[in-house]
């Protein structure tokens, strides 16, 4: 088969399959609909201008290369802007280098032991982990604890952090003045990236120092991109979005003696709680448990049970904006409104559903409180004590927010929440190529920069070679690990 064909091949392949995925998930976002029409022209215009230049195509194993003179003469001029203070830097982008390096590494190896110790993490995660970056990741593997990435998302991720790392590396081969031959696209199926080709020869030859420089460089650049687009993200957080409501993920809940259960009762439903609920009662008090483990309990076992609370009885969900009438913006609010009222009150509660942005109506009685009977008692609940890594990782970078207040766009919710997880895609990328692209490994600019690490320490060519091939061998079986205990746990465990 000729390339071009070739090309057109992978390229509609990809159309078809994301075509197919949409099938199932078009309904959740009218966007979606121009998204694929977007990804349907990208994907025609890519295939017509490779056709055309299919001749100025070059296959270096598995990939393509379109090379270009396109940026060249900007390198050049930023290259010889600021000498001086470049070549300070350079010391900052190698200790950078190093530590992103070890961060790595580390991360590597606490993904193992979770791996390895919790398939409940791995079965949250979802996502493989060699899963390429592509289009509509997320949502293909279910995984509901990150935005939606669309194509228009991918593009720009890929054009804006692709384009920063390579020209990076480019600028400083440039200041040590090697040549840079070329810049370019390269095709790997249809995924698209871009590059910047200095004289290896040349490159070679330069001076340790300056090639650890020019290798970290790029990874440098993106870190610098992830603390930019993060402030900006505070910024257009803090300008764009306000406090309008309390989020609860779950009801009041605790774990009881299945010994003392007295009595079983009905099953309810609850589309706040996937699954049925089963009405029993432990002593004089009642409680719902997961229907599903009902048959599974021992006599001796304590099992998880929801609190017979208000909020549960009335299928209470959403964030609560209104308390009669009243408005509430976070917890505090929310507390001392309820605090207004005794056991045994009716209260009228507005909750609107954060997906749709709709607002429901609930009337509820409050009870006494099972710690204190003399205040009044909803029953809302967050499952903190489950948080994963990820969701304290993302707490973390996420630290202008309160992960149990509903916030708001004060204008035009589509396109605020569109521009907002745009920059979030674009902070949380460049973070991940710059840790990801420093893994001593022969795929990433890490490889070398740990080969020409050992040969300053070794000295000897032949024995830092070895030592890279080692590291290859560790760092491929701990991906093949990886990816056989995420295997396990979907469909062995």
């Amino acid at each position: 088969m000729k390339l071009a064909n070739k090309i057109m091949l992978w390229i509609w392949v990809l159309i078809l399959a994301v075509s197919i995925i949409f099938i199932n998930i078009l309904k959740l976002s009218p966007f979606l609909y121009y998204d694929l029409t977007f990804l349907i022209i990208f994907a025609a215009v890519v295939t017509f201008f490779l056709y055309r230049k299919r001749k100025n195509l070059k296959r270096e194993g598995i990939t393509y290369l379109y090379r270009t003179s396109l940026g060249l003469k900007v390198i050049d001029k930023i290259s010889r802007r600021h000498p001086r203070f470049m070549n300070f830097l350079s010391y900052f982008i190698i200790i950078f280098g190093y530590a992103a390096m070890a961060a790595m590494l580390y991360l590597l190896g606490k993904t193992i032991q979770i791996f390895i110790t919790s398939q409940e993490f791995v079965r949250f995660v979802k996502i493989p982990p060699l899963a390429p970056l592509i289009p509509y990741l997320p949502q293909i593997f279910h995984a509901d604890y990150l935005p939606m990435f669309y194509f228009t998302y991918w593009i720009v991720v890929i054009a804006v952090v692709g384009i920063v790392h390579e020209f990076s590396h480019g600028i400083f081969a440039r200041l040590y003045n090697i040549k840079v031959k070329s810049t370019g696209f390269a095709f790997f199926g249809p995924f698209i990236g871009a590059f910047v080709e200095p004289d290896e020869k040349q490159m070679s030859k330069a001076k340790k120092k300056q090639q650890l420089a020019i290798l970290a460089a790029g990874t440098f650049s993106n870190a610098v991109l992830c603390i930019i687009f993060f402030l900006m993200l505070w910024l257009f957080f803090a300008a764009l979005y306000s406090q309008s409501g309390v989020v609860f993920d779950t009801y009041d809940y605790g774990f009881i003696n299945s010994s003392s259960i007295n009595r079983i009762g009905n099953n309810i439903s609850i589309s706040f709680i996937a699954g049925n609920l089963t009405e029993v009662k432990s002593g004089n008090s009642t409680y719902f448990i997961p229907s599903e483990i009902i048959q599974q309990i021992s006599n001796s076992s304590m099992i998880f049970a929801y609190g017979d609370s208000p909020a549960l009885k009335a299928g209470l969900s959403g964030a609560i904006s209104e308390v009669n009438g009243i408005a509430i913006m976070n917890t505090a609010e929310l507390k001392k409104e309820i605090m207004k009222y005794s056991p045994g009150e009716t209260i009228e509660i507005i909750a609107i559903d954060i997906s749709t942005g709709e607002k429901n109506n609930y009337t509820l009685k409050l009870e006494k409180n099972p710690q204190n009977e003399s205040i009044p008692y909803l029953g809302i609940a967050t499952l903190q004590q489950q948080m994963s890594i990820l969701g304290k990782v993302r707490n973390f970078f996420m630290f202008f927010r309160d992960e149990n207040v509903y916030y708001a766009p004060k204008f035009s919710p589509k396109i605020t929440e569109f521009i907002y997880y745009l920059i979030w895609w674009l902070a949380f990328i460049n973070l991940s190529v710059a840790l990801a692209n420093m893994l001593p490994a022969w795929i990433f600019d890490g490889g070398r920069f740990f080969y020409l690490s050992a040969l300053a320490i070794v000295k000897k060519e032949r024995i830092a070679k070895k030592i890279l091939k080692i590291m290859n061998y560790l760092i491929l079986a701990a991906f093949l690990l990886l990816m056989a205990l995420w295997a396990y746990a979907f469909f062995l465990a």
